[in-house]
C-alpha cells in the first residue's frame, strides 16, 4: 500500500447468539457472546471495529463473523471456537483492513479463512454503475 492508498476501515461483525451448535442453560453466556467478549479485551488493529449482530444465520456452524468494509467484498466465517480463534480473527481482520477491495492474496490468509469461508459477497455497486451494466 503506497502513502496516497490509505486503507480504508474494516468492521469484525461477531454473532453474540451463536451457540456453537451446542445447548447452553438459560443463565451462561453463548460462545458467540464470549468470542465477543474476547476480541473485545484484546489488541484490536486499528481502523478495526468490533460490533455485535444478533444472528448471522450459521446457527450449525459454530461461531460466526463478518468482515466488511467500503467498497469491499464481504466474508462470513465459521467453525469459530471463544477461546482458540481471537489471534486468528484480529490478524485475519489486520489483513483486510489494508486490502483495498477484501481479497487478501490466498497465501497470506490465515489457515481457519482458507478452510472455514461460509460466504463471500461482492460489495455495493453505486446504483449509477449497476444501471450502466
Amino acid at each position: 500500500m503506497t502513502e496516497t492508498d490509505e486503507a480504508k476501515p474494516a468492521e469484525l461483525l461477531v454473532c453474540i447468539k451463536c451457540r456453537r451448535g451446542t445447548e447452553i442453560p438459560e443463565d451462561d453466556r453463548r460462545p458467540g457472546a464470549r468470542l465477543y467478549d474476547n476480541l473485545k479485551s484484546s489488541d484490536v488493529p486499528d481502523g478495526v471495529t468490533v460490533t455485535p449482530v444478533e444472528c448471522l444465520q450459521n446457527c450449525e456452524g459454530g461461531c460466526t463473523v463478518a468482515l466488511r468494509g467500503p467498497g469491499r467484498w464481504t466474508y462470513v466465517y465459521g467453525a469459530l471456537h471463544e477461546d482458540t480463534d481471537v489471534e486468528t480473527l484480529l490478524g485475519g481482520a489486520a489483513l483486510y483492513r489494508e486490502t483495498t477491495d477484501g481479497l487478501i492474496p490466498w497465501r497470506q490468509r490465515p489457515e481457519h479463512f482458507k478452510r472455514n469461508c461460509v460466504a463471500r459477497v461482492p460489495p455495493l455497486t453505486p446504483a449509477k454503475e449497476a444501471a450502466n451494466g
